[in-house]
């Protein structure tokens, strides 16, 4: 296999889908030669097409005149990963010369080096020098203690262990207690029973010494943190991150006795350590924010950072309830990792407001650095248009943001596995994510300690987000439809899920017919209900793509740009949300299969997610619902024969992911199948939320793609094809083939304004 071309250059910005008059800030990363600067050169591009796959329409793009064209210094930007909590602090912590420090914890990586679960650090290495106090893992997973004065080595200090690892995925009290005038020290690693019956609970250990007497912990000029240890100031790079849950964290100003401790370790702060208790932190509050709450006289609250997962079952969870909204009390923990991230937090390089004239389309502005060329893409939107007011063109294209999000970074190709073979990069933006795991995951990937990522945001490089160098599948499939939009002279705007998700209906009301991506999966309850108004109120539908409507995620209306998905119970999915931790900690839903919460795909479009295989792409055979009248529209000017038995992905117009039509499953009862395929690859299988048990590979009948066709109130209709890789076809022999006559026909016919009228006795 040929070797990859290095790349040394890449960036986003922030927002990415922007209005006229509004500003993006580009923030951009050389790698070239480390921290040295870097001249690039960057222009804006009026982006039409983005698949680089053989047979593809290649990266179709035209240079716009910009502000910021021309050359820039390149810098390099580092990305600090890693999750952890930080306190606002108090002037009498720094005043302490005895304390304990207590907190549930349920490590999930411990071994892997130094982890601090809560306290105030500054040193590289604890235990070496430094200045604070914490409670923390050592380089063994033990349970230990440390204090020191200074941060040069020079001072005084203390390290005490109790030598004695942790078990991964055990939940455990522990508490560090320090006396200043005796010097004493004691820990403890007390192992919580998971449940009745528990027999794997490891004993318990504690450990007591003696240290230097009168050392001054508190005086360390560093921030209290939970999950991490770090410098004096927030913008100091954290280190030393805690992989795992920590519940019920407590600070107190002498060493508590274990009846003390106890006590200490409940719900709500004990009347007898009102004086002596320096943060009593609730993580059951607050959990849709970042805030954390103490329960303390000193409003000592604080707030977490990088997104660690909140709506977690904690210590005490009993499995009686699975709401963290009706149960706060067993959901007191927050999960933190060393590789979470939010927001890379790059500085701006330039910034761009969009004019007035700009027409509604997608950009990106150009990065070229050498040999290698980045792109950085953002969407423009029409102005606002007046409620009851139509649109300057009846046709949008709703680019599906969020599922772009769900899939950023993703890494799933990158390693030996059956599905996608032996891991090896074979695109630019792949290679890259190979050898840059500070950029992030995706809501496919593992943490480092092999808990799903439950977060994706898009405040970072999303390498497979870029037209050209990746793989079509995203924005650089979607492509494919706004290069035959252009190609057929179709005026149209674009729109995005996160606008969808803020507006809803308003958003598509002023267009007569939207049109969807190629795999627009994720949506929110506001996106769906958005969606369904539009329905309801006579708008048409055009889903030109396949596996959509089917995970349920929540924005964060608070914190921009990032998504959340509980992978509940069942569903074609990477890994499986924790039992317990269902309900989405953005809002309180229920999360997981749009299918188990009561709306299938099928009710909104017809047609629901069927199989996946990435062989081979199949072809349409016309069904006898074409030759009905109420779609003969949809077939005018389509001679007979395979319709699809070619495309850019995988050879044909049916495959990768596809949807069929069933009345089980909600499809309405008038729905039409005009086309049907049904030959693909030995490794497209039925999704497995259908069985009810284990199946053998067969010949299986539900394995199909099925173009449907329905009316809908008001005069509206959908039109869906059932098939990622549809799009992938419109584009072969110039645009003259039965994909795109096929597709145009359907266009052509939902943009005038003759309502559609279900037949008689319809749902």
């Amino acid at each position: 296999m040929p070797e990859l071309r290095r790349k040394t250059i890449t960036g986003y910005c922030e927002p990415i889908s922007v209005r006229p008059g509004q500003s993006l800030d580009f923030k951009v990363c050389c790698y070239e030669g480390g921290a040295s600067p870097r001249i690039y050169e960057a222009d804006l591009v009026h982006v039409t097409g983005g698949d680089n796959t053989p047979g593809g329409i290649g990266v179709i793009e035209e240079v716009l005149a910009a502000p910021f064209a021309g050359p820039h210094p390149g810098r390099y930007q580092a990305i600090h990963t890693g999750s952890h909590g930080i306190v606002d602090e108090g002037k009498d912590l720094a005043g302490l010369h005895s304390f304990t420090l207590q907190a549930m914890i349920q490590p999930t990586l411990p071994g892997r080096q130094q982890q601090v679960v809560m306290g105030r650090w500054r040193a590289d290495e604890i235990g070496a020098g430094g200045a604070g106090f914490a409670l923390l893992l050592d380089d063994d997973g033990a349970l230990a203690l440390a204090i020191g004065e200074d941060e040069d080595g020079a001072g005084r200090r203390g390290f005490l262990s109790t030598g004695v690892p942790m078990r991964r995925g055990q939940w455990a009290f522990v508490a560090a207690s320090y006396d200043g005038a005796s010097g004493r020290a004691r820990l403890v690693q007390r192992p919580v029973p998971s449940g009745p019956g528990d027999s794997l609970v490891s004993p318990a250990t504690e450990r007591t010494d003696v240290l230097a007497k009168d050392l001054m912990p508190g005086a360390a000029a560093a921030l209290f943190l939970f999950a991490a240890g770090g410098g004096s100031s927030e913008a100091a790079e954290f280190t030393r991150h805690f992989n795992g849950k920590i519940d019920r964290p407590r600070l107190a100003d002498r060493a508590l006795n274990d009846a003390e401790m106890a006590a200490l370790s409940g719900p709500a702060l004990p009347g007898g350590l009102i004086d002596c208790v320096r943060g009593c932190w609730d993580f059951a509050a607050d959990i849709s924010s970042d805030r954390i709450r103490d329960l303390t006289r000193h409003g000592r609250h604080g707030r977490v950072v990088n997104l660690p997962t909140r709506g977690v079952t904690g210590h005490n969870w009993d499995g009686g309830e699975h709401s963290w909204r009706h149960a706060r009390e067993q959901y007191g923990a927050i999960h933190f990792h060393q590789d979470d991230l939010y927001d890379a937090a790059w500085q701006t390089d330039f910034s761009y407001t969009v004019p007035d004239d700009l027409p509604s389309g997608v950009y990106a502005a150009r990065l070229r650095h050498g040999s290698d060329v980045d792109r950085m893409p953002f969407f423009v939107l029409p102005p606002r248009v007046p409620a009851g007011s139509r649109a300057r063109t009846d046709v949008a294209l709703l680019v599906p943001t969020a599922s772009y999000m769900a899939y950023a970074n993703t890494r799933q190709r990158l390693k030996p596995n059956l599905i996608f073979g032996d891991g090896h990069p074979e695109w630019v933006n792949d290679g890259f994510l190979a050898g840059h795991p500070e950029v992030g995951g995706s809501l496919y990937d593992l943490h480092d300690d092999r808990s799903g990522i439950h977060y994706s945001s898009r405040l970072r490089p999303v390498m497979n987000m870029k037209p050209g160098d990746n793989r079509p599948w995203g924005l650089p499939a979607d492509l494919n439809i706004v290069a035959w939009l252009t190609r057929i002279g179709q005026t149209f705007d674009v729109i995005t899920d996160e606008e969808l998700h803020r507006e809803g209906a308003a958003l598509l009301q002023p267009y007569r017919c939207i049109l969807t991506g190629s795999h627009p999966e994720y949506h929110s309850t506001a996106m769906l209900d958005g969606i369904a108004a539009f329905l309801d109120q006579g708008g048409r539908l055009m889903y030109l793509g396949g596996n959509g409507f089917y995970w349920r995620i929540a924005f964060r209306d608070d914190k921009p740009g990032v998504i959340e998905v509980r992978r509940a119970e069942d569903g074609t999915r990477a890994w499986m949300s924790p039992v317990g931790e269902y309900y989405q900690s953005f809002d309180g839903e229920y999360g997981g299969l749009w299918r188990r919460n009561g709306r299938p795909p099928n009710q909104l479009v017809g047609i629901g997610f069927a199989a996946q295989g990435f062989e081979k792409s199949g072809h349409y055979e016309r069904q006898s619902g074409a030759d009905d009248p109420r779609a003969a529209f949809a077939f005018a000017g389509v001679g007979t024969g395979p319709i699809g038995d070619f495309g850019s992905i995988g050879g044909g117009a049916a495959g990768e992911e596809i949807d069929r039509w069933d009345t089980r499953d909600g499809t309405p009862i008038h729905a039409l199948v005009l086309a049907r395929a049904n030959d693909f690859g030995g490794d497209m299988l039925r999704t497995k939320e259908d069985f009810l048990s284990t199946m053998p590979q067969f010949d299986d009948p539900n394995v199909r793609a099925d173009m449907v066709f329905f009316e809908c109130p008001r005069g509206g209709a959908v039109f869906a094809t059932g098939s990622i890789a549809w799009i992938s076809s419109l584009a072969h022999e110039g645009y003259a083939n039965n994909v795109a006559q096929i597709t145009g026909n359907v266009l052509r016919r939902f943009l005038e304004p003759t309502p559609f009228s279900p037949p008689p006795g319809a749902d």
